[in-house]
């Protein structure tokens, strides 16, 4: 059986690659920040959608070079879902990383000059983290984590209004994706060992690395609790409140994890805290 050779597009291959699922909550959370959070701003704002575009565009980008340099140790941990060089040729995959990127940092410098040096620095860091970082402990799982904060407060950044209230939901968004980076790495560390990698589990090893998810979860708990009291905002204290019997069955869960599909499990769920977050601005 002669085998299929990939394509120079594939539209459901494209639609996998860009992880289309994770751009949908970066939307959803920066109008609900600019909508809930601000004032004045409609959901026509013309500004607002193109800083939204734009930020998706580089997310996008970013998935993209993070599969392309990843694909031989996407073959061990996820061999189902290769797309680079088996759906979709490589040069073209790098075509739509370049031409994403590109277009993010236009539409910043359209709206403001700061916002499109901002996306320079995080398409950088995207490669960066994609060629280099993600192979070294725990400075990869940070610059993912900032990314993902950096995604809310670009919102007051841009529109310079409420920015303690914003900034602690940046704040929630990079401690909770922190997390989940570090847990996606205990999922993947028999892959990440094969080709080299140096992450937290791997040079660490399960049990000292759980021991810092511990750490990181109270001490993020409390800052973010801190700065509630600051706001005097009764929906957030209700809201962290409310959280914690999550976050009680998160650490019962990662104390019993041993497999793959444990950890699988706890990255997943950290997506339904962070959304459960973005959620409670309805309430503002």
């Amino acid at each position: 059986m002669t085998p299929q050779l990939p394509k120079n597009f594939s539209f459901p291959g494209f639609v996998r690659l860009i992880r289309v699922q994770n751009l949908i909550i970066i939307v959803l959370t920066q109008y609900l920040t600019a909508l809930f959070l601000l004032e004045g701003i409609s959901i026509f704002n013309l500004e607002l959608f193109l800083l939204s575009l734009s930020t998706v565009f580089l997310a996008a980008a970013g998935y993209i070079i993070n599969d392309y340099y990843d694909v031989k140790i996407d073959y061990i941990n996820k061999p189902d879902k290769v797309i680079v060089g088996k759906v979709i040729k490589r040069r073209v995959v790098l075509f739509w990383h370049t031409f994403l990127n590109f277009a993010a940092i236009i539409m910043g410098g359209f709206l403001d000059p700061k916002i499109a040096g901002i996306h320079f620095i995080a398409a950088f860091f995207l490669w960066l983290y994609s060629n280099q970082l993600k192979r070294l402990p725990f400075i990869g799982n940070f610059i993912v984590a900032l990314l993902t904060g950096l995604s809310i407060s670009i919102i007051t950044i841009y529109f310079g209004q409420k920015p303690i209230l914003v900034h602690t939901y940046a704040l929630f968004a990079f401690a909770i994706s922190l997390i989940r980076e570090i847990i996606k790495d205990m999922e993947d560390w028999q892959g990440d060992a094969n080709y080299g990698c140096k992450t937290l589990p791997i040079i660490w090893g399960l049990r000292k690395t759980k021991l810092l998810v511990y750490v990181l979860i109270a001490a993020f708990y409390f800052l973010i609790f801190y700065m509630t009291e600051f706001l005097e905002n009764d929906i957030l204290y209700f809201y962290f409140s409310g959280l914690t019997l999550f976050v009680i069955f998160f650490v019962h869960k990662l104390r019993l994890a041993d497999t793959v599909k444990h950890y699988h499990f706890l990255s997943n769920f950290c997506k339904v805290i962070m959304l459960s977050g973005i959620l409670s601005m309805l309430f503002f």
